[in-house]
């Protein structure tokens, strides 16, 4: 192989294999000479790529951790394993998947050859993820929507969609993106609505239809710290908080485990008790449900109102387990 870009794109591939490779072997792959093996080494080495060689008379090679991230390069088939798992995790605003996973999909996206684009869409299609409390309880979003807003807020773009408030209203949308922020529960889009003349926050599972419009604009300063905070103002705005305060039987590892982490973490009490006091936006409803889910005892210090909802619940509950007539 005489071309030598295409040859270090070749060798870095074979490098990537978590093993060992042996000059003699990485030369006959390539076809050239061990001498050559070692300067194309030396050139990986000079853009960033941290090869360690192995003494002795093969003198193998393999990729090791660096201080920063190199460019990667992947196969057809490890092109389409990452893209269909960053779309199964952006789907749905699980714990953890935040705006970085969205990025990273919307780049691999955008140069993706259109016949991995195609059966990465097709391996979508033929999947269906199963819901439940486990899954965080939001409401699904498509990936590809996140990924055109993701675009936008990047390349700093206009974008239009259509939106349906919450009370079903629908509307078409001119808005100028700035972050897309995630709860563990729910995307909200944080942009300028161009029309109305003001900042206002999107969910994205009511955005349809986003299109980019090509024009760019400057971006203007947020009228809080940060995304994050716009919207949890938002949402303090639009619903009444919910102060928690719940002890519970059980250890505050077990009980953190099984909390949404957008409910935070419980303060121990000693070791077998813990302690969770927080504020929250959430319905009454959905969060004693997911204090029962708990699966431990636990008693509610406040809101009284959460005391009489689960008092009545309890006894709704008993109730259907009682022997129906002619039991």
């Amino acid at each position: 192989m005489t071309d030598t870009p295409a040859r270090l794109l070749q060798l870095l591939s074979l490098l990537q294999t978590p093993r060992e490779w042996p000059g003699g072997e990485l030369a006959d792959r390539l076809g050239v000479s061990r001498r050559t093996v070692r300067r194309d080494i030396d050139r990986l080495r000079e853009l960033g790529y941290p090869v360690q060689a192995a003494r002795g008379a093969e003198g193998g090679y393999r990729l090791v951790a660096g201080k920063a991230m190199p460019p990667l390069v992947l196969d057809d088939e490890e092109a389409v394993a990452i893209a269909v798992g960053l779309r199964a995790g952006a789907g749905h605003a699980v714990d953890g998947v935040d705006e970085a996973s969205v990025r990273a999909l919307a780049k691999l996206e955008q140069v993706l050859p259109s016949r991995l684009r195609h059966r990465v869409a097709s391996l979508q299609a033929a999947t269906m993820p199963l819901a439940g409390p486990w899954r965080g309880d939001g409401a699904t979003v498509d990936p590809r929507t996140l990924t055109t807003l993701a675009s936008t807020v990047t390349g700093q773009e206009r974008l239009r969609f259509d939106y349906v408030s919450g009370d079903g209203t629908a509307t078409k949308r001119l808005v100028e993106p700035y972050r897309l922020v995630s709860t563990g529960r729910r995307w909200y889009l944080v942009a300028y609505d161009v029309e109305r003349g003001d900042w206002r926050t999107f969910r994205v599972d009511r955005v349809a239809e986003p299109f980019a419009t090509g024009a760019r604009f400057a971006p203007r300063e947020l009228p809080e710290a940060n995304a994050a905070e716009f919207v949890r103002n938002s949402m303090n705005r639009l619903q009444p908080v919910l102060d928690v305060d719940v002890t519970f039987e059980a250890p505050a590892d077990f009980v953190t485990a099984r909390l949404p982490s957008s409910m935070g973490a419980p303060e121990p009490l000693d070791a077998g008790r813990c302690r969770l006091r927080t504020s929250c936006t959430d319905s009454l409803e959905w969060v004693a449900l997911r204090l029962a889910l708990v699966d431990c005892e636990f008693t509610v210090n406040g809101p009284q109102a959460m005391t009489g909802y689960l008092r009545d619940l309890g006894e709704r509950l008993t109730r259907a387990t009682a022997p129906g007539p002619g039991e």
